[in-house]
């Protein structure tokens, strides 16, 4: 499995075209874990984006340009749970399930085994755009050792505020927050979008 996902790391290095569609990964491992896709890695300030059409990662565009966050850059691994839609019937944005991975910076593309430790419940243009934080499943890859949403909180409550705040800064389109939700929550949502 490591030698796969080497291999895809080299071909998004490259700019290949991907072999697979990334979006028909499973939505949980063959062990029971979440599996995210990363797209923006931490410390990027520029959105990316994984084209479905062309298996690509690309540089989101708004008004014709490069879409660069005029912010701090993202605070974790970003991207989405694959095999998953937020339907807009159902209040949803249209988009596969937005997850924030808490680790080292890793690259677009590369599928990520994790743990959902909370989800922060957004609403943005009237839209459910809930983000689900999350933790490598192994141990070896993380830099916040902790089991639970109230772990979380308990021993790193900085974190949680400066993970809200940032969601609520980083965009000049307001989003409000209705609150946090725990690992629960964060799994009851994810299957609830699984498809």
């Amino acid at each position: 499995m490591f030698k796969k996902l080497l291999s895809l790391s080299i071909l998004i290095a490259f700019g290949a075209c991907m072999p697979i569609d990334l979006n028909t990964i499973p939505s949980l491992s063959k062990e029971g874990h979440t599996n995210a896709v990363i797209e923006i890695p931490a410390g990027t300030n520029k959105k990316i984006e994984y084209n479905k059409t062309t298996r690509k990662f690309e540089i989101d565009q708004r008004n014709g340009k490069d879409r660069v966050i005029n912010f701090l850059p993202y605070p974790g691994n970003y991207g989405f749970i694959p095999s998953t839609y937020s339907n807009p019937e159902k209040g949803g944005d249209g988009d596969a399930l937005d997850i924030m991975v808490i680790s080292e910076s890793v690259r677009s593309g590369t599928v990520m085994r994790v743990i959902p430790i909370g989800m922060l419940k957004l609403i943005d243009d009237n839209e459910l755009d809930y983000k689900i934080i999350a933790i490598p499943s192994e141990a070896d890859q993380q830099i916040v050792s902790v089991a639970s949403f109230e772990e979380l909180q308990t021993k790193h409550p900085q974190l949680v505020q400066m993970i809200e705040n940032w969601f609520l800064s980083y965009d000049t389109d307001p989003a409000t927050v209705e609150g946090w939700g725990d690992e629960k929550e964060a799994l009851a949502e994810i299957r609830k979008w699984t498809k």
